[in-house]
C-alpha cells in the first residue's frame, strides 16, 4: 500500500539549498538585474552562495542594499548599481562602474493584467520597453565587456512560459518573452564565436506574494490543477537549472530555453 503522507510529500519543492548549490562560481563576477526583490532577489542570493562576487542592479536603490546586506551577512560578496534597462545612456553609464563580469542574469521585468481591449500604447510602451528592449541593451552592454575581456562569458535571459503559449490578459508580457526567446537564440548564435553563451530560464507559475490571494481563490486553485506537478513552483525549483547555465557545466550550451514549469507546458489543450 501507498504511504500518501510520503507520496505527498516526495512531490512537495525541496527547499535544503545545500542540496542544490553545488556549482563552484568563485571567481566569478556576475550582474542580476532587476535584483531588488523577488526572483532576481533570489537569484544573486543563490549566485553568491556558489561563490560568485555579485552585482545587484534595479532602479530601487533602498531595496538593492537590503539584499546585498542580507548577502554579505551570510559571508557573501556583492555590491550595487543602480541604472534603468531601458535606458542606453544609463547603461552606458553603468558600463563604467561594473568592470569585469562573467555572468549576466538578465532578469528585470514589468507586467499587468487586463483584457485586450483595455491595453494602451502607453502599457505596450512599457512593458515592451523594459522586457525586451531592456533585455536586448544590457545583452549588449554585457557582451562588449565581455568581448573586450577575452575571456566569454554567460547571458541568461529570463523568459517565461507565456513565451511559448498562450493565456488571457497578458498581451504585451506575453510578446515580450516571446521576444526574449527569439533574442536568445539569435544572439545564442551570433555571440559563440567570442565564447559568450546566450541561454534563458522559461519559468512557469511561481509562488510570490503578489500573486499569492489570486492563488488561493478558485480561479487560482483550477490553474493550479492544470499544471501535471499539481504544484507552484519555489524559487529553490530554479537554482538548479540557474547554476546550470551559469556555470562551465553549459559550456556546450547556447541558444537552448530551458522550462522549468512543473510540466505546464505539456498540458492538454
Amino acid at each position: 500500500m501507498v504511504d500518501r503522507q510520503a507520496h505527498q510529500a516526495s512531490r512537495e519543492p525541496r527547499t535544503d539549498s545545500r542540496v542544490i548549490l553545488q556549482a563552484d562560481l568563485r571567481g566569478k563576477r556576475a550582474l542580476v538585474t532587476g535584483a531588488s526583490s523577488g526572483l532576481g532577489a533570489y537569484f544573486a542570493r543563490t549566485l553568491a552562495l556558489s561563490g560568485a562576487e555579485v552585482i545587484l542592479a534595479s532602479r530601487r536603490r533602498s531595496q538593492l542594499e537590503a539584499v546585498a546586506e542580507q548577502i554579505r551577512s551570510g559571508g557573501g560578496h556583492a555590491q550595487t548599481l543602480e541604472l534603468d534597462v531601458g535606458s542606453s545612456a544609463s547603461l552606458s553609464e553603468a558600463a563604467r562602474l561594473w568592470g569585469r563580469l562573467d555572468i549576466l542574469i538578465n532578469n528585470a521585468g514589468v507586467t499587468n493584467s487586463k483584457p485586450v481591449f483595455e491595453q494602451t500604447e502607453a502599457d505596450w510602451d512599457s512593458i515592451l520597453d523594459t522586457n525586451l528592449k531592456g533585455a536586448w541593451l544590457m545583452a549588449m552592454e554585457v557582451a562588449r565587456t565581455m568581448k573586450a575581456g577575452g575571456s566569454g562569458g554567460s547571458i541568461i535571459n529570463v523568459a517565461s512560459i507565456l513565451g511559448l503559449r498562450q493565456a488571457g490578459q497578458v498581451t504585451p508580457y506575453a510578446v515580450s518573452k516571446a521576444g526574449i526567446i527569439q533574442l536568445t537564440k539569435q544572439l545564442g548564435l551570433e555571440l559563440a564565436r567570442f565564447n559568450i553563451r546566450v541561454n534563458a530560464l522559461a519559468p512557469g507559475y511561481f509562488a510570490t506574494e503578489l500573486n499569492k490571494e489570486f492563488f488561493a481563490s478558485d480561479a487560482g486553485t483550477a490553474l493550479i490543477k492544470r499544471i501535471p506537478q499539481r504544484r507552484l513552483g519555489s524559487p529553490d525549483d530554479l537554482a538548479g537549472p540557474l547554476l546550470l547555465l551559469a556555470s562551465d557545466a553549459s559550456r556546450y550550451m547556447t541558444g537552448a530555453v530551458l522550462a522549468v514549469d512543473g510540466g505546464h507546458l505539456l498540458s492538454s489543450l
